[in-house]
């Protein structure tokens, strides 16, 4: 009697969860670019490859 070896690999967590992972990510981004801003600190970007010094004027901030 044979058995059948072959195992289905299982689903990794950020497969199974990379909705709620992006969401939370997006999120935790946001927060740091709203407090950056609104503390007045200037955040590093990378913009074309390069990088790039944001004032706090130029932070752009998306709703939620």
């Amino acid at each position: 009697m044979e058995r059948d070896t072959k195992v289905e690999p299982e689903e990794s967590l950020f497969d199974r969860y990379s909705e709620e992972i992006t969401k939370a990510h997006d999120r935790a981004v946001r927060n740091a670019l709203l407090m950056n801003k609104r503390a007045g600190n200037p955040v590093a970007v990378e913009r074309d490859g390069k990088l790039v010094i944001l004032q706090p004027d130029e932070i752009e901030v998306w709703d939620e």
